[in-house]
């Protein structure tokens, strides 16, 4: 049976302790579509007759408040007003400088409460609209506050080399970070504060019932799509590794209804593909071979052959090798074909999109190098113990 989990939006509308962080407040609400109750209730909706209190202003993040933009989309504000007709500011336009609020628009506010669901992967972009939201609460003297929500990778597994300087992105905005963190979005605020000065320290309001052990498949709780090509936990749970993807020019699966589980190009034999991925004997991984016709994104509308990933083992699968693993296998087969993707990838131009999604450049240049596997899990995992270790100061669960 599943453990019963209550949500830091759970416990703001049922503890009176909570309550009054909002109560006959103005409040400014950093959220999208997850910003739900236990029973799917959008919450901002009802903070003034729970406690009235005045939803100020709506700050949205990539994809929009309603999750209907793409990925590296300048969202506008999908309509004039949101729910009770407060005003909807995007945190995601065409320039760097639309991922922080404005002064204009904290002017007045209470309190700043921030509840999106995270995926724990260090690319998924809401963690550093968050970090960017903290410091510009502090520079106004506003009180930020996180209603925390688990993670659905659990909290145990860290994974992925920890982010190095100078490879700073929208899609890992601090060194140090690896990309499966363990962390809630609660912890990732206290661990931003503490170890990169961001802000103020957050108040947060933890999730009850959730521990360090239990993935989305272990708990109950609310799931909304936090994106449009993240529609359920299977998902995140191959999005650490398979994101990568997005730093070459294979298609990872935009366009499908399975994004980021399917994957190929118009360049590949589907059956040899697999054939290859699974003589590897991945943990907790099998490939079937399979054709698909992106309907957007890379390659739309023409067939590429590629496989889909199925997980076997939740427990023994690791994402982020198996990630590494595809992407190897496919640059072996394809030769000259293969490309990484040299665009402007979440507002940075200089640094390939693969080496800020890695943290570094040395999965690329060791790809390129002709490296085999074994020599790149042997040079780039395994690097996680020193984050794993700091992380600890930040826990909110045992």
């Amino acid at each position: 049976m599943k453990r019963h989990v209550s949500t830091g939006a759970d416990r703001l509308f049922s503890e009176d302790r909570y309550l009054e962080l909002v109560a006959g407040k103005r409040v400014g609400v950093v959220a999208n579509q997850t910003a739900v109750t236990e029973d799917y209730t959008f919450w901002p909706c009802i903070l003034e007759k729970a406690a009235g209190a005045v939803c100020e202003v709506i700050f949205s993040p990539e994809h929009g408040l309603w999750g209907a933009v793409q990925d590296q989309v300048p969202c506008e504000p999908e309509a004039a007003s949101g729910p009770m007709g407060a005003p909807v500011v995007s945190l995601y336009g065409d320039s760097p400088g639309s991922l922080k609020p404005s002064t204009k628009a904290l002017r007045g506010l209470d309190i700043l409460v921030f509840d999106i669901q995270d995926i724990g992967s260090r690319y998924y972009t809401f963690i550093y609209t968050m970090a960017y939201c903290m410091e510009a609460a502090a520079e106004e003297s506003v009180p930020f506050a996180v209603l925390d929500r688990p993670n659905p990778l659990g909290g145990e597994l860290v994974e992925g080399p920890p982010l190095k300087s100078g490879f700073e992105s929208f899609v890992g905005r601090f060194a140090g970070l690896p990309v499966r963190h363990g962390l809630t979005a609660g912890e990732l605020a206290n661990y931003f504060h503490r170890r990169h000065s961001v802000g103020e320290k957050p108040i947060v309001l933890p999730a009850v019932g959730w521990a360090r052990n239990l993935t989305a498949f272990d708990y109950q709780a609310p799931w909304v799509a936090p994106s449009p090509n993240m529609p359920a936990p299977e998902t995140a749970l191959v999005y650490p590794g398979m994101c990568l993807l997005e730093g070459t020019n294979l298609s990872e699966g935009r366009g499908t209804t399975r994004p980021f589980e399917t994957f190929g190009a118009p360049f590949f034999e589907a059956f040899t593909l697999a054939e290859k991925l699974n003589a590897l004997g991945l943990p907790g991984v099998r490939f079937r071979p399979v054709r698909f016709i992106p309907t957007f994104d890379k390659y739309c509308g023409t067939l590429c052959s590629g496989a889909q990933l199925h997980v076997t083992d939740r427990n023994t699968f690791r994402p982020f090798a198996t990630g590494m693993a595809v992407i190897h296998v496919a640059h072996r087969l394809a030769g000259a074909r293969f490309a990484w993707c040299s665009e402007a990838y979440e507002f940075v131009e200089n640094i390939p999109a693969i080496d800020l999604l890695f943290g570094s450049s040395e999965f690329r240049q060791m790809l390129d190098s002709e490296a085999d596997l074994d020599e790149l899990t042997q040079t780039l995992v395994g690097r996680e113990a020193a984050f794993a270790a700091e992380r600890r100061e930040v826990f909110l669960y045992s």
